[in-house]
């Protein structure tokens, strides 16, 4: 099986230094199911092409399967004795590409490259070409998954016979995408969805399966207007799985879209009201609904907060990603917003989501990324009319929230305070969720309403505000809402 990965940016040759393969070499890797090779058919100033060739040996194919810890794989079509060694598998892209592709391009997956560091972060023109990719529901669902992600797709299907077209096309597509993106975001791309297009997988599919996805969908899958197809297929649709990694998702990178009909995670909590959208199922066809994102609500309930309050400055207290400041921005009443976070990875994701270099000098203006942990007291900060620590708290660890309490609060005492966190009494509603468990792996608590309620009295108390406590998404007369939620109103001092 092939993939062969072009650019035109000049020098080409530089996509060496970015894939860590000197491009007058030929480079040969051992893995589990046979050899993978990394050469170069073509290699100059203009344009240069990087061919991974994965060889795969049937007895190891067949020694493969069925290993993981003890446990057997599920039943496959090529399962049966004969099936080991006459079958797909060794010629059409598919799980096995996308280990290799882990496997000899780690360095540039992570988007790391010792001589080219400022190049490993610049997105420039690329190519993918893979000739023979199996594709369950057909052509249309390449361009599904990989079109929203910046990608021009063109999926041609390959006839069962050409000698007879009347047969019609077969399961595999030849597929080439081109694009400007980075290296390490189209590897990325590669590494989850071949394996989600072949829906199918050489091995067993674990928990930390659930870590890898999230790790390499950083920046794009949460928002994928398809994550929930992607989710569902990657993890070999394990529903308790796919509902831990939705929630995980949910958690981590909020977004606009509706989180597409599947097992119940944070963002999708059971008794919301549907939308309808258009999207593709595990079989390639039309999903009629998709359950409205709990995230969408939540920051529908921050903004209508800081509108009520009247609040023009705006601080966003560990950002993230930039959901809540893309919101903010496009509403013209907040007149200057801050994001803030700690992690450096965070702000650079958050200004490439507002799209700061390509704003209009008065719109950037409005907008500020600075880097700051809430623990310390920060006098940036300090003269704010409201300040906002959306689902932040609970990724704090207790013994250090009387730190952040006091340079919110205390030091910075912006006019109102909106918090947000999770109920952990309505995670017993996520189906996916096992029990004991939190909606995200970084939690480091999640309380439930009294004990939301408690430490809301005690802060207040504390540092001179008032208190109305709310909640966003259904309100189930047993656990009540998802998100808690508090407005906190600096008292007028006398």
């Amino acid at each position: 099986m092939l993939l062969t990965l072009t650019t035109t940016h000049r020098p080409a040759t530089d996509l060496g230094h970015l894939l860590v393969k000197h491009p007058d070499r030929a480079h040969s890797f051992d893995v589990p199911v046979g050899t993978a090779h990394v050469f170069y058919p073509e290699a100059d100033e203009q344009r240069c092409t990087a061919a991974l060739l994965l060889d795969v040996d049937p007895l190891r194919l067949a020694g493969a399967r069925g290993k993981g810890g003890g446990r057997q794989q599920a039943p496959t079509p090529d399962s049966f004795t004969l099936g080991r060694y006459v079958n797909d598998r060794p010629y059409a892209a598919s799980s096995l590409l996308s280990s290799a592709l882990s496997r000899v391009y780690r360095s540039a997956l992570r988007g790391e490259s010792r001589e080219r560091p400022e190049l490993a972060r610049t997105p420039i023109p690329l190519e993918v070409r893979v000739p023979v990719l199996r594709c369950r529901g057909g052509a249309d669902v390449a361009g599904r998954l990989f079109g929203p992600l910046g990608w021009t797709v063109t999926a041609t299907g390959i006839p069962l016979d050409e000698r007879h077209p009347e047969w019609g096309d077969s399961r595999y597509v030849d597929l080439t995408l081109t694009g400007t993106l980075r290296v390490a975001d189209a590897l990325n791309h590669l590494y989850v969805l071949l394996p989600v297009l072949d829906d199918a997988k050489h091995y067993w599919v674990a928990p930390d399966e659930v870590d890898k996805l999230i790790r390499a969908g950083e920046g794009w899958l949460a928002d994928h207007p398809e994550r929930g197809v992607i989710v569902r297929r990657y993890l070999a649709h394990r529903r308790a799985l796919a509902g831990l990694a939705l929630a995980r998702l949910a958690e981590r990178q909020p977004t606009d879209e509706p989180v597409a009909d599947g097992p119940a995670g944070d963002g999708e909590e059971p008794g919301d009201g549907t939308q309808v959208d258009g999207g593709v199922d595990d079989t390639g066809g039309e999903l009629v609904a998709r359950r409205a994102s709990l995230a969408a609500r939540r920051r529908e309930a921050v903004l209508g907060a800081l509108v009520e309050a009247g609040a023009s400055r705006v601080l966003d207290l560990g950002c993230g990603g930039g959901a809540l400041l893309a919101a903010l921005v496009g509403d013209r009443r907040f007149t200057e917003i801050v994001g803030t976070d700690v992690s450096a990875h965070a702000l650079t994701l958050a200004a490439r989501r507002l799209g700061l270099d390509r704003l209009p000098e008065r719109q950037r203006d409005r907008i500020r990324l600075w880097q700051s942990a809430l623990t310390y007291r920060d006098d940036r900060l300090r003269g704010y009319d409201a300040a906002v620590l959306m689902e932040v708290i609970e990724h704090v660890d207790p013994s250090r929230l009387p730190a952040l309490e006091d340079a919110v609060l205390g030091h910075a005492r912006p006019a109102t305070v909106v918090v947000t966190t999770p109920n952990v009494e309505y995670n017993v509603r996520y189906e996916g969720l096992p029990a004991g468990r939190f909606r995200h792996a970084d939690h480091r608590f999640e309380w439930t309403r009294a004990e939301f309620a408690a430490w809301v009295d005690r802060v207040s108390t504390t540092y001179g505000y008032t208190a109305a406590l709310g909640g966003v998404g259904d309100d189930d007369p047993e656990v009540g809402t998802p998100t808690q939620l508090v407005v906190l109103t600096r008292k007028e001092t006398p």
